[in-house]
């Protein structure tokens, strides 16, 4: 095989990769918008999953691989979104005391 069809197969590896992990959060994020429901997802597994995606935006800004940075940057946007959609509607579900 030669270097660029190996290098082609590398980056649509990767590209296929970063779609996926994009697209994954878009069923979540839409189930709870229409139901103004998000009582079963876990705030802690969102919490990690955020961090987790600030870190890897951080670390493809660092080494300078817009791929990486930009794929992770959708992926914290959509599980942000998610999180802070968790955290606004629990606080509203609550009862007043």
């Amino acid at each position: 095989m030669t270097a660029n069809v190996s290098r082609l197969l590398i980056d649509g590896l990767g590209s296929s990769a970063a779609l996926c992990s994009m697209v994954s959060f878009a069923p979540q994020l839409i189930k709870i918008w229409r139901e103004r429901d998000a009582s079963s997802v876990s705030l802690r597994m969102y919490l990690v999953t955020v961090m987790g995606f600030s870190l890897w935006l951080a670390y493809g800004l660092a080494i300078g691989r817009w791929p990486v940075a930009l794929s992770n940057a959708v992926c914290l946007v959509m599980s942000g979104a998610i999180l802070v959609l968790k955290l606004r509607l629990d606080r509203r579900g609550r009862p007043e005391a």
